[in-house]
């Protein structure tokens, strides 16, 4: 299982990565594996703004239908359009071209919340 060192995660197994223009945001390894094999993804409108912790997209697999929460609060400045015809790019690849979102933090101390990836690791060995 992969937990890449330089993301942060929050519990709910939303990864999030610092770019200059945003945080992009993802599920993990963890999460799209449980999932099994995804088959759609209800991604939010540009402009959308939710606080941390708020549904704001919803993945599809053939097990179930799972909401993803924001990890942090913020305005959505992109989508991942890609995710509309492949949506399978988020078991293929969830840490790169399967990013679900990109967010304008409305109050980027909220990344300090995040876990580390040793201390998402432990949360994950503590669920097992």
């Amino acid at each position: 299982m992969k937990i890449p060192a330089d993301l942060r995660y929050a519990e709910s197994h939303e990864w999030v990565r610092v770019e200059d223009d945003g945080v992009v945001v993802g599920v993990t390894d963890f999460a799209q594996d449980e999932m099994g094999d995804i088959v759609f993804a209800e991604l939010p409108t540009i402009g959308a703004e939710y606080e941390k912790g708020e549904g704001m997209a919803v993945i599809e697999s053939v097990k179930a239908v799972s909401d993803i929460y924001a990890p942090i609060g913020g305005k959505v400045v992109a989508i991942n359009e890609s995710l509309n015809d492949s949506p399978e790019l988020v078991n293929d690849d969830c840490y790169g071209e399967g990013w679900l979102v990109k967010l304008a933090p409305s109050n980027s101390e909220e990344l300090n919340t995040l876990l580390s990836a040793a201390e998402y690791g432990t949360q994950l060995e503590s669920e097992a």
